[in-house]
Order: C-alpha cells, then structure tokens, then sequence
C-alpha cells in the first residue's frame, strides 16, 4: 500500500479521519486540521447564539472524540501505519477544546492556534504517553492532552488580563 494513502477505510472513516481530505494538504498536515477547524469555528460562533456556545463546543468536541477514535482506528490500520500523518480529525478535537469557553476574537483565536499547536508538536508529559494508548485511542487522546493544556493557560491568560476579552 502506497504511503499517506487511506487504503481500504470505509469511505466514512477515510472523510472524518482526514477531516475531508484537509489532512492530505502539505506541509504540515496538522497545522491545516488546527487551521479549519479554527475557521470553522469562528464562523459557527456568528450562527450559535452566544449564550449556547460553551455548550455547543462541548457537544461538538463528544463528538468529534467519538466518532474521531474509530474512524483514526480505521485509517491507520488500512495504512498499516501507528499515527498516519493525513489522519487530522484528533486535530480538530484539541484545537476546539483549547478554545473552549475563550471569546472569539482574532487575538484569542490566533493565540489558542499557537499555543495548542506548540503543545501537540513539543507534547509535555503525560500527552507524548498518550500516544501509546491503542489505535485510534492514542492517536485522538494525545491531541486532547494538549488542547486541555492549552485551554488551561488560555483561562489562566484571559483571567489575568493578558488576552483582552
């Protein structure tokens, strides 16, 4: 089987593993699943009423988490590969949790992209153990690790003041 192909994944699998394909953009594949979902976000939250959107984000990450682990499970085996670089669906579950619960303003935006995006590549203990975890396990839960990470120091910047609100 060639490289960074999904091989015989359930088409299904194959879409939401590589959030529609974004995971097959170079360079850096990750960057652009971080990056969509950023954007994706930003448009939601001028559709979802400001008071439903902790809400929404919350719904959506359960989401993404569960449908993300099996279809990750699925494309990796068919890439007989551990951790397929095109698979970017764990991306956008930390991406979205590091925004949680942060207004949604360029500034707050830009720094939740940076600061998740240096913790899924630097991975501080325990999130590079999380990726020993099985399958799809540790491919989607490392990359919430590090969004958790980065929501904790977005809350500790917004509540002293250093993001404006």
């Amino acid at each position: 089987m060639k490289a960074g192909s999904a091989g015989k994944a359930p088409l299904w699998a194959s879409l939401t593993a590589t959030l529609f394909g974004i995971g097959y953009l170079r360079p850096g594949p990750g960057t652009w699943g971080s990056a969509a979902t950023v954007l994706c976000w930003w448009a939601l939250t001028h559709v979802i009423p400001a008071h439903i959107q902790l809400w929404a984000a919350l719904a959506m990450v359960l989401f993404i988490v569960l449908i993300g682990i099996p279809a990750a499970t699925q494309v990796s085996r068919a890439s007989a590969s551990k951790d397929p670089q095109f698979v970017v669906i764990d991306e956008a579950a930390g991406q979205l949790i590091a925004l949680i619960a942060a207004p949604v303003t360029w500034k707050t935006v830009l720094a939740g992209f940076i600061l998740f995006r240096g913790f899924d590549i630097v991975k501080p203990p325990p999130v590079r153990q999380l990726e020993r975890l099985p399958e799809g396990s540790g491919i989607v839960c490392d990359d919430v690790a590090a969004g958790l990470y980065t929501l904790a120091i977005m809350q500790l910047l917004l509540h002293f003041g250093l993001l404006p609100r």
